[in-house]
């Protein structure tokens, strides 16, 4: 394959002509070749004139040819990556697969235990996502939690209801992350994920994507079991050998050697079921914060200037990263343009937000969680255990229903900087799903983390003019960013009890959608590398 990077085409001229007169131009020839897009990035360095930038490749019987008659460094000869399965081990699998959690890491580890023959059952506690839309939406509107099934737990995992996000900072040289992206088009996403370098479905688009996945692996026979949660184990002789399941007051005992645990990060019921049988864990550094609203519109002016280019684009997307004065890391995640901050709790007496966007992305506000960097340090005390975390997480949950008086409290940036409650709101106005009061976001938070958000929103603001503008809308508490605990493995992908596969964010090895579903391949890989299906 000839790859050429760095196509440049002016944003308001983009077109497929005018990309394909660019590639022949290129390669000095006068007729379209075979052609695909590696990947399109936005250079809005020089504002008003945006710039898309692509990467191409070229498939063509005579590529060592062309490329000999051009000296360019920008244009070369690469081979493509292409996912690869494993071969099956020797081993007879006697029992189902049990995959414990239908998010990201479960689905995809699911989805290539099935294509392989191997029959996996995935046991979600949460419904079915169209079921869950429902429940979720209910939620919003009246306040009433489900504990089993909402924005953190059902079929999708959390990231069904986000803004669908698909980068990720993992290197993909064995192709793992195309085949996942390959499956999401498959399902419903657009063609775009493939090749942008920010690709975004949108919570209206993932909801069918996961339906179509759930969908895919049911016909090449594994088997999904809703409103079911795994609430025990046996271990015998060191190994796995069933899981006690609870279905609608029901408890059933279910044996299998191989099960993996891709529940995610809010599944704390099953960290403490984990600890209680002495599963390996340790604490570790995660993320906890705010989320910030702006205008949408504020964001674009600034992002992409006031040119054409401009009004074209979508809302426009930013990642920032700030190191306090003590050395503390403060940073922007999940960066929702054109969306909503979303109650996202799991627990009765607990707020947690998150942030969301349709495919659209159309609402007035642009929304981001702004987290401060919790270490070991900050939470854990002589004689504490890896659940720790946990804890800090669940205290900080808590103050905020109480401020929020079972709503999302809301503050004014100035407001929160001053330390006084806000009792309304100013030119922005919160764009949210679910019940949400003025308040004082800051009194829910330890001096540390609300000294680091001010610092880090000022230090935004000499890159996002308008950043720390005093009416920006803060709400709280975002704290399900990242798993407190990291589940042990060994190179095999094991816990320290044989047939237990820790897997995904919850475990403590992913960090979003893509990576998560990574995940979920690798430990499919591994046991398909140790067993063979035929005895199932």
């Amino acid at each position: 394959m000839i790859e050429i990077r760095g196509i440049s085409i002016p944003v308001e001229q983009n077109s497929v002509k005018k990309l394909e007169q660019r590639i022949m131009k290129k390669l000095r020839i006068n007729f379209v070749p075979n052609y695909h897009i590696i990947k399109r990035s936005i250079d809005a360095r020089k504002k008003p004139d945006i710039l898309y930038i692509y990467n191409i490749g070229v498939n063509a019987e005579n590529e060592e040819h062309i490329c000999s008659n051009i000296n360019d460094k920008n244009i070369m000869l690469t081979k493509e990556v292409k996912y690869n399965t494993p071969v099956c081990g020797g081993k007879n699998m006697v029992h189902h697969p049990l995959i414990i959690g239908a998010g990201p890491a479960g689905l995809f580890c699911g989805l290539l235990l099935a294509k392989m023959g191997y029959v996996p059952v995935i046991v979600e506690q949460g419904a079915s996502v169209l079921e869950r839309v429902e429940k979720v939406e209910q939620f919003w509107q009246t306040g009433k939690l489900d504990a089993d099934c909402n924005v953190q737990f059902g079929e999708g995992g959390a990231g069904t209801f986000s803004d669908g996000k698909l980068n990720t900072q993992v290197k993909d040289k064995y192709g793992r992350i195309r085949y996942v992206l390959e499956a999401f088009v498959r399902h419903g996403a657009p063609d775009e994920i493939l090749y942008d370098s920010k690709p975004h479905v949108g919570t209206d688009r993932l909801i069918n994507v996961v339906k179509g996945l759930r969908e895919e692996i049911e016909n090449y026979g594994g088997v999904f079991l809703f409103n079911t949660k795994a609430v025990d184990f046996r271990i015998a002789e060191g190994e796995i050998t069933a899981v006690k399941l609870l279905h609608n007051g029901f408890e059933t005992w279910v044996e299998s050697s191989q099960v993996v645990f891709a529940t995610g990060h809010s599944a704390r019921d099953t960290f403490s079921l984990l600890y209680d049988k002495n599963i390996a864990m340790q604490p570790k550094d995660f993320a906890m914060g705010i989320r910030i609203e702006h205008r949408a519109s504020t964001i674009q002016r600034v992002m992409y200037g006031d040119g054409v280019a401009a009004k074209i684009l979508p809302a426009a997307p930013y990642k920032l990263t700030h190191q306090t004065e003590d050395g503390r890391g403060v940073y922007t995640f999940c960066m929702c343009p054109g969306g909503y901050v979303v109650d996202a709790s799991s627990e009765t007496g607990h707020t947690a937000v998150n942030g969301m966007s349709y495919s659209g992305r159309g609402s007035e506000n642009s929304n981001s969680a702004i987290v401060v960097t919790i270490k070991t340090a900050d939470y854990m005390k002589e004689g504490d255990n890896p659940l720790s975390g946990i804890a800090f997480q669940r205290k900080l949950e808590a103050a905020a229903y109480r401020e929020g008086k079972g709503k999302i409290p809301v503050q004014c940036f100035a407001d929160f900087c001053k330390n006084v409650p806000t009792q309304q709101t100013g030119d922005i106005l919160p764009r949210i799903k679910g019940g949400y009061c003025p308040g004082n976001v800051r009194a829910c938070l330890p001096d540390f983390m609300a000294e680091a958000i001010c610092e880090g929103i000022y230090a935004f603001d000499n890159k996002i003019k308008g950043f720390a503008d005093g009416d920006a809308i803060l709400s709280g508490v975002e704290s399900r960013t990242s798993s407190p605990v990291r589940i042990m493995r060994d190179d095999n992908f094991l816990a320290n009890v044989k047939g237990i596969y820790p897997c995904g964010e919850g475990a403590g090895y992913a960090g979003g959608i893509i990576s998560a579903a990574v995940d979920g391949l690798k430990v499919a890989e591994a046991i398909i590398r140790q067993y063979q299906p035929k005895n199932i």
